[in-house]
């Protein structure tokens, strides 16, 4: 199903550059010209992103904004302005925008926050149930799978913690679900219409991730052109989720500390202290209390946010869970590439058991969905799933485990030539998805863009990263 973007501008320059950048992708554009126009639009109709004017011909793009919010607590919406000020960004913040952007601005550098606004978007809306389901596609969410007596005793925590406003810490090697179970906490909780965000703190270099955290005034550093709303901001009162704490630096941590203590920070370059109500989530692979031992965790910032800590098992300890976590891939991507039921071919499941599965859940999600786009029938052949498999074996398995609490894991730590597990993964997991995809639409890089739910553009960098080209 296509994104649903909302363009509220009286320019009509403004909507068209919009428009013509948008058209190639998967998007269902609508246009409003005054704040009534967009009001009613939002009658009866859920807006994946919004992008609001602040100055409209009828009233207030602020006021608009507010109700709403007012209509749908769970808009994902981006204020735009020629006139920004201070007192706009905190007030727009005020009334729950995303993102706050000035004109004129470049259309191709809104790519990045168009595709992080629809992910947050996706975050708050997409809902996660415990319950089986008969179709993975009819159930319009997203699953947390498992029989297995590890699994039991996560849900069970789940759902003595979610509705209370305690720190969580989620433990587990990469690819084990963290962001799915993070995501629960929050939809079973007190503040599920309220703001979530999330924020990779291992993806963000250390020099900027305080900025993205704690946002910054005009002129804190060079580059500072403007002020810019950080994540603790934008989440008031609703649930922030830090992946990767344990690679943040010990300046960084200090601040998280202040917040969980006080519910206050000062931005980059400001005097003016921020109070904010955050439920903090957080996540990590790392062996925390070893980077205590080490001087590079925090131990006081460690006790405030394991209040309550959750184990997620690697795969290899629930692989009885691992048949119907297969059903589900495939019935999942069946769905969504080939309009066709899938199922493994007889004998494949009891190979797949004998597998490590180093990557865990994400890694077989990657290699059922790459299946699926390559099988020729309905039937997986054993030969699609056991030459990743193979191709896995030949390494040690220290390289490949990411057991929990080490600090060379499957997606922080490098093999020799440089490149992550993950990042291994899934490039021949991606060419495979391109390649294919490009054969069935005999090379028409448009359809190709909108099949795969990316821009031309990417698709071109993409082709031209794999040498693709011919």
């Amino acid at each position: 199903m296509k994104s649903q973007i909302l363009i509220v501008d009286d320019e009509e320059s403004v909507r068209y550059s919009f428009m013509r950048f948008l058209q190639d992708q998967p998007f269902d554009v609508v246009e409003a010209a005054s704040g009534e126009e967009a009001l009613s639009r939002c009658d009866g109709r859920i807006f994946d992103l919004i992008f609001l004017d602040v100055k409209l011909p009828d009233r207030s793009g602020l006021d608009v904004l507010r109700d709403i919010r007012e209509k749908d607590p769970k808009a994902t919406v981006i204020v735009m302005t020629a006139f920004g000020t201070t007192d706009t960004a905190i007030q727009a913040t005020k009334y729950g925008a995303y993102d706050y952007v000035l004109k004129p601005f470049d259309m191709p550098a809104m790519e990045s926050l168009i595709r992080s606004g629809l992910k947050n978007n996706y975050f708050m809306r997409r809902k996660v149930t415990f319950r089986a389901q008969e179709s993975a596609a009819e159930a319009g969410a997203d699953r947390i799978i498992g029989r297995s007596a590890p699994m039991q005793n996560v849900y069970k925590i789940i759902g003595k913690v979610a509705d209370s406003n305690v720190s969580v810490l989620l433990r587990g090697e990469s690819g084990t679900g963290k962001e799915l179970i993070a995501r629960a906490v929050y939809q079973h909780s007190g503040r599920m219409d309220k703001p979530f965000l999330a924020v990779n703190c291992a993806a963000i270099p250390e020099t900027l991730l305080e900025s993205e955290l704690f946002g910054y005034e005009k002129g804190a550093f060079t580059g500072a052109v403007r002020r810019r709303i950080g994540k603790f901001e934008q989440a008031d009162r609703g649930t922030l989720f830090l992946d990767e704490i344990g690679d943040m630096s010990l300046s960084t941590q200090a601040k998280i500390l202040r917040v969980l203590q006080e519910g206050r920070f000062e931005p980059l370059g400001s005097e003016k202290t921020v109070q904010v109500d955050v439920r903090l989530i957080a996540a990590t692979n790392r062996n925390l209390e070893k980077g205590i031992r080490e001087g590079r965790f925090r131990e006081d910032l460690y006790y405030r946010i394991k209040v309550v800590s959750i184990h997620l098992p690697p795969l290899r300890e629930r692989i009885q869970d691992l048949e119907e976590l297969t059903a589900y891939f495939l019935d999942k991507y069946g769905n969504a590439y080939r309009n066709e039921a899938m199922k493994p071919a007889p004998g494949l499941l009891e190979e797949m058991r004998k597998y490590s599965w180093p990557g865990n859940i994400r890694e077989l999600e990657n290699v059922l969905k790459r299946a699926v786009l390559l099988s020729k029938t309905s039937v997986i052949p054993k030969e699609l799933v056991l030459e990743e498999m193979e191709h896995r074996a030949d390494r040690p398995d220290e390289e490949n485990r990411g057991v929990d609490g080490a600090d060379e894991t499957a997606e922080g730590g490098s093999r020799p030539d440089g490149i992550t597990l993950y990042e291994a993964v899934m490039s021949r997991t991606e060419k495979s998805l391109i390649s294919r995809v490009l054969k069935e639409t005999r090379g028409n890089q448009v359809r190709a863009a909108k099949i795969l739910g990316i821009s031309r553009m990417t698709l071109r960098k993409k082709i031209r990263k794999y040498g693709m080209e011919d």
